[in-house]
């Protein structure tokens, strides 16, 4: 199937690998991601609205390279690797449940996102908005709070102790 310059509106992909597969101008309205393998993906000015990823894998996808015009996307219970999320607007973006291993956020709105239940191992955060954003029960962040803004952030005990980190302080 070809995925370079199309358009696809309310359709599932569901059990596909997509691995190295140009998205490039691509435009996907309403669309899920089922159980899906996406790695090394050419997202470059491609439109993602309203777009679901569940139970994906997905690796090695620079999504700051897409349109950012309506873009809105959401994950849930997917493992996702070396992608960037930089210099975006992720307001409302749910990332729950999921495995978000050595992803950059840096510059990156994310007010009102949702990382619930994440794992978010090597995971960069750096001169984020985190406004009201949920990390409940997620584990494994670096959070600096001297380089984020945190307000009315939501984070769970005791994993919440680690935004302590950066002070090089003892806790006993």
């Amino acid at each position: 199937m070809e995925y370079n310059n199309e358009e696809f509106e309310e359709q599932t992909f569901k059990d596909i690998d997509l691995a190295d597969e140009s998205f490039k101008n691509t435009r996907f309205i309403d669309c899920v991601f089922d159980n899906c393998k996406l790695s090394n993906v050419d997202l470059n000015n491609s439109r993602l609205q309203d777009v679901k990823f569940t139970n994906c894998k997905i690796v090695g996808l620079d999504f700051s390279k897409c349109n950012g015009f309506i873009f809105s996307i959401g994950f849930d219970n997917c493992y996702l690797s070396y992608c960037i999320f930089s210099d975006m607007d992720l307001e409302n973006t749910d990332f729950t449940n999921c495995q978000v291993f050595d992803c950059d956020f840096v510059n990156t709105s994310l007010k009102n996102t949702n990382f619930e239940g994440s794992d978010l191992t090597n995971s960069l955060f750096r001169n984020t908005n985190m406004s009201h954003t949920s990390f409940r029960n997620a584990r494994n962040y670096s959070i600096d709070p001297n380089n984020n803004f945190l307000k009315k952030t939501k984070f769970s005990v005791p994993e919440v102790i680690s935004l302590l980190n950066v002070y090089d302080i003892e806790i006993e």
